[in-house]
């Protein structure tokens, strides 16, 4: 499996297709392995390059995730995209990985021609996460399937850095984006659900979004739980597609 080294750590990828390149970053406890469908569709047009952010999947572990992890991603996938020899990019992202592709756009502003985020809200609440993170200590049959199938036998040391930091940012009062979500200038296509059943005021939270971001379209689906790019993919595929077809009509 594909590999690169982006600050002393090893960084697993899947790549398919050829075209313009489409960084496609996972979720905080998921991985590349669950985008599978993602890569063989949108690989029929572009080079779409799905890296495991560090401390998930095939990337290297690290015992505490910084408290920045998800603009790191975001450097991270720049680097990658950079180790590639390309110099734009478009990012989709799920969840986590949405707020690491919209700390893309900030980061990178002349780098980043585009951003698909879906399932991703405004602001972590405490209580909230509270409640995920009791949620996650059960440790059912289908979550230690999934996180298992993500990252392999550690994956619990994955999951308990994870909810160790949701903790650390909830805390600290839940801003994904640090007030810097208006220093996003490239189009946006923000897609949630109004059945997300891991975030139940998501079309209230991405309408906040929306009004800090520029140049934005929501789309708001009326089925389908969290997040929206799995659970209602035929939609979310045909919305993705009108978006990025404008841009090249554009």
């Amino acid at each position: 499996m594909p590999h690169v080294m982006i600050d002393g750590h090893r960084i697993h990828y899947r790549e398919r297709g050829r075209g313009p390149l489409l960084l496609l970053l996972h979720g905080n406890t998921a991985s590349s392995v669950y985008h599978a469908g993602e890569i063989d569709h949108f690989g029929s047009r572009y080079r779409v390059v799905a890296p495991d952010l560090l401390g998930t999947g095939g990337s290297d572990r690290v015992a505490i995730w910084a408290d920045d992890w998800w603009a790191q991603g975001a450097r991270h996938a720049a680097a990658l995209m950079e180790l590639l020899g390309e110099s734009q990019c478009l990012v989709m992202g799920t969840s986590g990985g949405a707020v690491a592709a919209l700390w893309m756009a900030i980061l990178y502003p002349d780098r980043v021609r585009a951003v698909i985020a879906d399932s991703v809200g405004e602001r972590m609440v405490l209580e909230r996460i509270r409640q995920e993170i009791v949620s996650r200590a059960q440790r059912t049959p289908g979550q230690v399937a999934f996180w298992s199938g993500a990252h392999g036998e550690d994956w619990e040391q994955v999951v308990d850095a994870d909810s160790a930091l949701l903790l650390r940012a909830a805390e600290r009062g839940g801003d994904w984006w640090d007030g810097r979500l208006s220093e996003v200038r490239c189009p946006v296509l923000l897609t949630v659900s109004r059945a997300d059943d891991l975030l139940p005021d998501v079309v209230e939270q991405a309408q906040r979004i929306a009004s800090q971001v520029p140049n934005i379209t929501l789309h708001v689906g009326d089925e389908g739980t969290h997040p929206y790019i799995w659970s209602q993919a035929e939609a979310f595929r045909a919305v993705a597609n009108e978006f990025l077809d404008g841009l090249t009509d554009g």
